[in-house]
């Protein structure tokens, strides 16, 4: 929450701008990627696609995105070094940045 009361999901709400959601491929992200999906849904929040971070686990990913009925936009790995250059590089390797169009 960012207060007492108030959810990222609410300001999500209330930009009404689609919103990409970034799931990590360890234990547990189809069941936390799943409901993040009902979430944003049930709150009317346009879901561009997901994001995945980390090793490839291509069947959770696919699951995600099969049942979740979204679109799989990428995957960014785990880089040795995290700054610009790098993410950059990684980013162009591993999405069409058409999708976030």
């Amino acid at each position: 929450p960012l207060d007492g009361n108030l959810l990222y999901a609410d300001v999500f709400a209330r930009w009404a701008q689609p919103v990409v959601i970034v799931a990590r491929t360890g234990l547990g992200t189809i069941n936390h990627s799943l409901m993040t999906i009902e979430a944003l849904r049930h709150r009317g929040i346009a879901i561009l696609g997901v994001a995945f971070s980390g090793e490839a686990v291509e069947d959770s990913e696919a699951t995600i995105c099969r049942i979740g009925q979204v679109k799989r936009l990428g995957r960014l790995p785990r880089l040795a070094t995290l700054d610009a250059d790098t993410l950059r590089t990684a980013f162009a390797a591993n999405f069409d940045i058409e999708d976030f169009a």
